[in-house]
């Protein structure tokens, strides 16, 4: 009895575990927020939205901040608590060589 006790407890535990490990959004579809809300959350924080989409469960924003640079902002479908927040870098689009890019010359 005691073993199927502690079986028991350890898998409990062990669901929760791994989903506070894990970035994706299990929330039913019926309990989101509107692809509008997120639109109004992304002005508010004065960003220029490029697209809005769907990844793991989550929503996700491309675009831009204020100052321009571009962004990639993880958001709970529910709460709309931004979950994730990274600067993306504007040279992984750009097939120039660096020091083009840069304005440096060989001269």
């Amino acid at each position: 009895m005691k073993k199927t006790l502690t079986i028991l407890g350890f898998l409990a535990v062990f669901p929760a575990g791994v989903a506070l490990a894990d970035d994706d959004c299990f929330v039913p579809m019926a309990d989101w927020q509107p692809r509008d809300a997120v639109a109004r959350l992304a002005e508010e924080n004065g960003w220029t939205v490029r697209r809005i989409k769907i990844d793991d469960g989550c929503y996700e924003i491309d675009g831009r901040d204020a100052e321009g640079r571009r962004i990639e902002v993880t958001v709970h479908p529910a709460t709309l608590q931004v979950i994730e927040f990274e600067y993306e870098d504007d040279d992984e689009d750009d097939d120039r060589p660096r020091r083009e890019r840069e304005g440096g010359d060989d001269d």
